[in-house]
């Protein structure tokens, strides 16, 4: 089940995304269906009126915290050794980072070199922690696409992430919820002005998906809305403005927005 959140100029309300690609219409919900098991109102819209904006499907409530270097020859191409798996990288992003679809990348004043990184984000569903790999489904709600994007001129620079990979804007979301995904084995692309740039398989990763959850919920408790990020592929690219980047998910959908510099 696919789950959106939207806009038509009021307030944010959520429905589920029915029918087929290029015909969608929003089944709009009572309530967030995150905490609240939603109804169907009875209102239908379809996906591609004028009048309908999608937004971010989740703002974390807490934290997002993102697996670095979760897929060996991504690691490789930055010239870094491959992590441990049983003690994966973890780093945060604040919940402020957060976009949706099409809305655009700002790049920062301070950064010229601008990457992006396609992602496959977990977005977790109930309170997490110390949870076993074998349990770990139970607290997913379900999964969105993701863009971790990264001022790599400053992750260069200094030891610390928070200014590479925490400003505004350095975190796209969207375009929905899936909240059933084959996550073992999907492609997860990336794509500038067309051009694909990334193209590999979540089997790839060094740190499955299960496993991530029970890493991050070893560390810190996870609440309901906050979203782990599962790493990114090689290929990362240099984006500037006037590109239009594009990530898409294997049976879950295309995040698309434009980069800005001001």
């Amino acid at each position: 089940m696919r789950i959106a959140r939207f806009t038509t100029g009021e307030d944010p309300r959520y429905a589920i995304v029915d029918g087929e690609p290029g015909s969608e219409e929003l089944v709009v919900l009572t309530g967030d269906p995150m905490f609240v098991p939603g109804q169907p109102t009875g209102e239908r819209i379809p996906l591609d009126s004028d009048e309908v904006r999608l937004l971010a499907p989740v703002i974390p409530r807490s934290k997002a915290v993102c697996l670095g270097r979760n897929y060996a020859e991504h690691a490789k191409e930055m010239g870094n050794a491959i992590p441990d798996s049983e003690m994966p990288i973890l780093f945060l992003k604040p919940n402020t980072a957060v976009v949706g679809p099409d809305d655009p990348i700002v790049v920062p004043a301070y950064s010229q070199d601008v990457q992006i990184e396609a992602e496959l984000a977990i977005i977790i569903g109930r309170i997490c922690k110390e949870v076993a790999p074998e349990n770990a489904e139970q607290y997913i709600y379900g999964y969105t696409c993701a863009n971790d994007v990264t001022a790599r001129d400053l992750q260069r620079q200094e030891n610390q992430w928070f200014r590479a990979k925490a400003f505004d804007s350095s975190l796209p979301l969207g375009p929905w919820i899936e909240t059933d995904l084959a996550h073992d084995d999907v492609r997860i692309t990336a794509r500038v002005n067309g051009d694909t740039t990334q193209d590999a398989s979540t089997q790839d990763m060094l740190v499955d998906v299960m496993n991530a959850v029970a890493a991050v919920s070893e560390v810190t408790t996870l609440l309901p809305g906050d979203v782990i990020l599962t790493g990114t592929p090689a290929g990362v690219t240099t984006v500037d403005h006037g590109d239009v980047v594009e990530v898409e998910i294997e049976d879950l959908g295309v995040l698309r927005n434009p980069v800005i510099r001001r």
